[in-house]
């Protein structure tokens, strides 16, 4: 049978998050006619994240990249799915997600898309965080999240945009500049939207990343200026080594 869509999830050393990111997926299918495959991208796992992710349903590969770029288009290359989805082993997909990309796709005017992003919890600082996304988000047009589009679509753009950090932005550029050359626009889903965890601000507060830009104002205005050698030893604590 053809597979529609198909969900890729980065995941290193996920154990404690992705069975709720699969269940939620899972929920979304079930809202979805066609056919969904899961599949997991373990990178660098030493835990049980791929066991987990097999138990519930999904087919598993492994990578070794210290790139969230590279992860994802691990994922994408051994896709079936006429459709790509992807998203974060931490965060969850609301039940309608699946079949608003479908029907958006099928429409012919977009050429993918993110999703409005929500955090599970909120405090004064996540509502900063959150205020601060829209802002973003609605100036740029390039909505992040989940992202979505037809599989030929990433595959002639070159996948996710190869860096270590804000690839979402680039790879939306790119997605919407490709979309432009189609006749068609780079969108976000009105009726869904993207359950952001917030596991890091419970583990190191809320204030997190306006602290961080706080305490490193140094480190990003040498990457500004084209020195990453601090922003890349930020990045490995903040995100590749977060779960070691």
């Amino acid at each position: 049978m053809m597979v529609h869509i198909s969900i890729i999830i980065p995941a290193h050393n996920e154990e404690k998050y992705i069975e709720r990111c699969i269940k939620s997926i899972k929920k979304s299918a079930k809202q979805f006619r066609g056919k969904v495959e899961i599949i997991v991208v373990c990178n660098r796992c030493t835990d049980q994240t791929a066991e987990i992710a097999k138990n519930n349903g999904a087919n598993v590969v492994f990578n070794e990249d210290r790139c969230i770029a590279k992860v994802r288009n691990a994922g994408i290359a051994v896709a079936n799915g006429k459709i790509i989805v992807t998203i974060d082993a931490d965060n969850r997909m609301t039940k309608g997600t699946l079949s608003e990309i479908y029907n958006l796709l099928r429409t012919g005017k977009y050429i993918g898309g993110g999703t409005p992003i929500r955090f599970e919890r909120y405090s004064f600082p996540l509502w900063c965080n959150d205020i601060l996304c829209r802002i973003s988000f609605g100036v740029t047009g390039l909505y992040s999240g989940i992202f979505w589009a037809k599989k030929d679509t990433f595959d002639a753009i070159g996948g996710f945009v190869d860096q270590k950090a804000m690839e979402d932005v680039a790879t939306a550029k790119m997605l919407k500049k490709y979309g432009k050359k189609q006749g068609k626009k780079y969108t976000t889903l009105r009726n869904n939207y993207l359950i952001n965890s917030t596991r890091k601000y419970d583990d190191l507060g809320d204030w997190l990343y306006f602290r961080l830009m706080f305490q490193n104002i140094g480190t990003l205005l040498k990457a500004a200026m084209g020195d990453k050698t601090g922003i890349d030893k930020l990045l490995d604590e903040m995100f590749y080594e977060y779960n070691d």
